[in-house]
C-alpha cells in the first residue's frame, strides 16, 4: 500500500508475493526446486550480483557482500550470523526491486541489524542500516535517516526515510515513511503478508495468482506515476540535484546508459 498525503493525496493498494530467503540455504533451495535456481535460468532465479555489489567485488556471494558492506560501516558481525532477505527474484530473467530487506540475527535468534536496500528505475541502489528498536523479543528495527537518493520524480531528495520493520515470522509487517524536515509525513508505504512455505506446489499457485509479478510491479509504478503527473504533482528530474544523491551503488552513468535493472538473460 502507498498513501501519499502531499502535495496531492494519492493512494493505491495491490497484491504481490515476496520471497524470504535464508542466505545460507540458497543452494539447498535450488537443489529442491524445479522452479527456482540460484544464478541459474529458471522461472524464478536469484542472482547474487543483483544485490549490494560494489565495483570490483562481484563474485563474493551475497552474504559475504552484506557482511563486508556492514563491516565498512563499522558493524562487525560473526560469520555464522543468520541473514534473511525479503525480496523479489528474477522472473524469466527480469528483475526489479523497489526495496529489499535484510534481517540479520545471531544463531540464537537475537536480532542484530536490518538493512533496507532501496532501488530505482535507473538501476541504482542505496542501502540503509536499520538498528534494533526495543527489547530483543520484540524483533523490531527502526531508524529515521536522510534519504539522499533519487527514487521517484515526485519526491524530494532532501527528506528523510522512516523505516519501521519487523523480523519475518508467521506475519510480515514492513513500513517506510517519507518525512519532511518539519516532521510532516508525506508518504506511507507498507507491506503486509503471511508466511507460506517454499515448495513447487506453492510456487505454482502463486505464479497463477500473480503472474509475472515483477513486470506487474514496474507497470504499476509507471501507471501511478502517470496518475500523479495528471494530478499536477511537481516533477523533479534526476539531474537537478546531484549533490543530494550520495553513497549510491551502481551509479547511473548518464541519459544514454542502459538500465541495468531491466537486463534480461
Amino acid at each position: 500500500m502507498h498513501h501519499r498525503f502531499s502535495p496531492r493525496e494519492h493512494r493505491f493498494e495491490y497484491g504481490i508475493f515476496l520471497w524470504c530467503l535464508d542466505l545460507d540455504e540458497l543452494d539447498v533451495l535450488t537443489e529442491g526446486s524445479m522452479w527456482f535456481g540460484r544464478n541459474l535460468r529458471r522461472l524464478y532465479s536469484f542472482r547474487d550480483d543483483d544485490h549490494l555489489v560494489e565495483a570490483g567485488t562481484k563474485g563474493r556471494g551475497i552474504k559475504a557482500e552484506l557482511l563486508a558492506w556492514l563491516s565498512g560501516h563499522g558493524i562487525e558481525l560473526p560469520a555464522d550470523a543468520r541473514v534473511q532477505l525479503v525480496t523479489m527474484p528474477r522472473v524469466l530473467g527480469y528483475v526489479f526491486n523497489p526495496v529489499s530487506f535484510y534481517f540479520v540475527h545471531s544463531r540464537e535468534g537475537t536480532p542484530l541489524w536490518a538493512v533496507a536496500e532501496v532501488g530505482n528505475t535507473f538501476g541504482e541502489q542505496k542501502p540503509y542500516v536499520v538498528p534494533v528498536e526495543g527489547p530483543a523479543d520484540d524483533q523490531s528495527f527502526a531508524v529515521l535517516v536522510p534519504k539522499h537518493f533519487y527514487v521517484s520524480p515526485f519526491s524530494d531528495l532532501d527528506i528523510r526515510f522512516d523505516f519501521r520493520l519487523k523480523s519475518p515470522a508467521d506475519r510480515l509487517r514492513l513500513c517506510v515513511k517519507d518525512v519532511a524536515a518539519d516532521g510532516k509525513t508525506l508518504l506511507v508505504s507498507t507491506v503486509l503478508g503471511e508466511r507460506r512455505n517454499i515448495d513447487d506446489r506453492e510456487i505454482l499457485r502463486l505464479t497463477l495468482r500473480y503472474p509475472l509479478v515483477t513486470l506487474r510491479v514496474i507497470m504499476l509504478i509507471h501507471w501511478n506515476a502517470f496518475r500523479l503527473w495528471w494530478k499536477g504533482v511537481p516533477f523533479h528530474r534526476k539531474a537537478e540535484q546531484p549533490e543530494l544523491q550520495r553513497d549510491v551503488l551502481r551509479p547511473h552513468a548518464g541519459p544514454s546508459a542502459p538500465m541495468e535493472n531491466r537486463r534480461v538473460e
